[in-house]
């Protein structure tokens, strides 16, 4: 069985894709989560053979270190029935409530400085849908996901052209707009060792001009555009204030805006976001 994680931010999407993925009988799903913070606790817990994953959900950066980090330390097994994910949990798939924060707070927001794979002790985290009895304790040794198939939109494409030239055997990418038969077979490509690229993505990314902003750069400007101001973007990337402050200098520089936003609406017009 390819046991399957789908971390992706719209319900409608992610309970389809579920069910499709379900129905497969060498497929199985094991979790589903709506964040990167989920997304850390889920991975810890499960360690997936692959993980579907929503492009705009990590920052490039954030995806290679899930894709290549070190084992992360197995959860007893003991944990793992406590927390309901271990076989004596039973096979009905348990949805956990979501956990609560101050009024005003975003639901979705990575804890400053935290890693994606960074290890915390299991069952900690109860914002994850997991599904009962999934839990393996004697899985061996390896990265915390076995593989990565990321769903893109077609304008972010030419963010693609690092991770493509080194990562394809770990990471696979397809459209968002491919039908879910074309999902279900890059998750069982992925899960042999095989290569997973939309061909439209390639053409797209091939397209865009080169990109003068730097990796950490679109970063940056990735965080901007969510609306975080100076220090909450240094405590994301684990930089100082100061260092944010001269990036986004350097962006608006090369991009010719006079402010952040335009920064971020030239950058994504371009496709280099």
């Amino acid at each position: 069985m390819v046991r399957t994680l789908l971390a992706l931010q719209g319900g409608l999407l992610r309970g389809a894709l579920a069910q499709v993925l379900s129905a497969e009988h060498d497929i199985e799903i094991v979790g589903e989560v709506d964040s990167p913070r989920r997304l850390r606790a889920a991975v810890r817990a499960e360690r997936p053979d692959v993980a579907v994953v929503e492009f705009d959900m990590l920052t490039v950066a954030e995806l290679v270190r899930l894709a290549t980090a070190e084992p992360t330390a197995e959860p007893s097994l003991d944990a793992r029935v406590e927390s309901g994910t271990g076989p004596a949990a039973g096979k009905r798939r348990a949805i956990v409530p979501i956990d609560r924060k101050e009024p005003g707070a975003d639901p979705t927001a990575r804890e400053p400085g935290t890693d994606l794979t960074a290890r915390e002790e299991p069952g900690t985290d109860p914002a994850v849908t997991v599904r009962a009895g999934t839990g393996s304790p004697s899985r061996p040794a390896g990265p915390p996901v076995g593989a990565l198939l990321v769903l893109v939109e077609q304008r972010r494409a030419g963010r693609l052209g690092p991770l493509l030239a080194e990562h394809g055997h770990r990471i696979g990418f397809l459209s968002r707009e491919v039908p879910p038969g074309r999902i279900v077979d890059g998750v069982r490509q992925l899960a042999e060792g095989r290569v997973v690229l939309d061909p439209d993505l390639v053409v797209a990314a091939l397209e865009v001009a080169d990109s003068p902003l730097t990796n950490r750069e679109r970063e940056v400007l990735d965080v901007v555009a969510e609306g975080h101001p100076v220090q909450e973007i240094a405590e994301r990337l684990v930089l100082s204030a100061g260092t944010v402050r001269n990036h986004l200098s350097r962006i608006m520089a090369k991009t010719g805006a006079r402010t952040r936003w335009e920064a971020v609406r030239i950058a994504r017009e371009s496709g280099w976001l």
